[in-house]
Formats: C-alpha cells, sequence, structure tokens
C-alpha cells in the first residue's frame, strides 16, 4: 500500500481536533458529529487512506482528501460523510475546471446526514439508475446531484424520457451482455460534463 501524505495536526483540525475551527457555525458541528456517529465520515476516511490521499481541513467542518488515487468512482471529487475526496488534484486544481465544486460536496455531505449515513450509498445508487433510465445519464434526474446543483457538480440537464424507452434500452444492453456482444457505446453515466464532480 502506498505512503499516506498527510499532515496529523490538518487530519486532526478536520475531526475536532486542537486546530479545529472552534468559531465554526452550530449546524455545521451537528453535521460534523451525525457523520461521525452515522460512520458516514469514518468511512470517508479509510477510503481516503485506502487511496493514498493527503488530509487538511476544508472549512465549515469538512475534510479534504486530496490525490485520491484509485480509478473508482469516475469522477473529480466525491464525498463520504464530511470527507470530501479530490482525485487525482487538489482543491485548487479541482476549482480549476470545477469552481464550484466544494459547495457541490457540501452540499453532499448535508445530504449522508440527513440519509443517517450510510443508506446515502444504496439511495443514490437507486437515484443514479432512475435517473438513466429517466433521461439516458446518471445525474440529471439524480435527486442527489440535481439538489447538490448540477452545474456546480459539472453536471448538464437532459430532457427527460419515457421510462419504457430507458428499460428498451436497458433490455438491449443485457441482451447484448448475454450474448457476448457488449454493450452500445454511450455506456450509462454519459452525458455528464468530462470530470464531474460526484
Amino acid at each position: 500500500m502506498p505512503a499516506v501524505r498527510s499532515d496529523p495536526s490538518d487530519l486532526a483540525a478536520g475531526m475536532g481536533g486542537s486546530r479545529y475551527d472552534l468559531a465554526m457555525k452550530p449546524q455545521y458541528w451537528v453535521r460534523a458529529a451525525a457523520n461521525l456517529t452515522n460512520l458516514s465520515t469514518p468511512l470517508g476516511l479509510l477510503v481516503g487512506l485506502i487511496g493514498g490521499c493527503r488530509f487538511r481541513s476544508g472549512g465549515k467542518g469538512l475534510i479534504l482528501a486530496e490525490s485520491y488515487r484509485l480509478g473508482f468512482p469516475v469522477a473529480s471529487a466525491f464525498t463520504m460523510g464530511n470527507v470530501v475526496l479530490i482525485c487525482r488534484d487538489d482543491l485548487p486544481g479541482l476549482e480549476r475546471h470545477l469552481p464550484d465544486a466544494l459547495h457541490h460536496e457540501d452540499a453532499h455531505s448535508w445530504q449522508y446526514a440527513y440519509c443517517l449515513g450510510l443508506p446515502f450509498l444504496p439511495a443514490y445508487a437507486v437515484a443514479m439508475g432512475w435517473s438513466w433510465l429517466r433521461t439516458g445519464n446518471r445525474s440529471a434526474a439524480n435527486h442527489f446531484e440535481v439538489q447538490a446543483g448540477l452545474r456546480t457538480g459539472g453536471y448538464r440537464e437532459a430532457p427527460p424520457r419515457p421510462v419504457r424507452e430507458g428499460f428498451r434500452e436497458l433490455a438491449g444492453l443485457v441482451a447484448a451482455l448475454i450474448c457476448g456482444g457488449g454493450g452500445r457505446s454511450g455506456q450509462p453515466g454519459a452525458g455528464h460534463a468530462g470530470g464531474a464532480a460526484v
């Protein structure tokens, strides 16, 4: 496993250590406590450690886990609890192509809190599937992405299509996989801006 490049005082700052922002607004303390208790933040820290991230405080109780090196998920950034994992880059690099990415990921942190933590993950997967059936891409009708802001996350809007059309396309993909013919070139999830946040 690669060496973890983190400053322990920055990690402590993000988790309520001595450098934590004591002037932080009460709602951010509540969110941080909720996401710590519901295990989504500890899971985010574990994923960040496995992904070889550098940790530092991101403000509002968020912990930035920069330079995530694993290939999944395919995104510029994603959030787990109060941990914002930034793929293959740091925050300034991310904000060069997605200036409002941290605002978008902050909204996902709130979603973990109101979904009581880990149930967010299957709920997000269902919302992503619904979005694909409804629009042909994973984000345009995904409740969580719409609520966090499609544009701030680097996603495009897409017109709705009849759900039966989505099921027809899904059946064609399944048949192609079963018969060994592969899928179509525009795979589920196509239609989002390159390097979109999750």
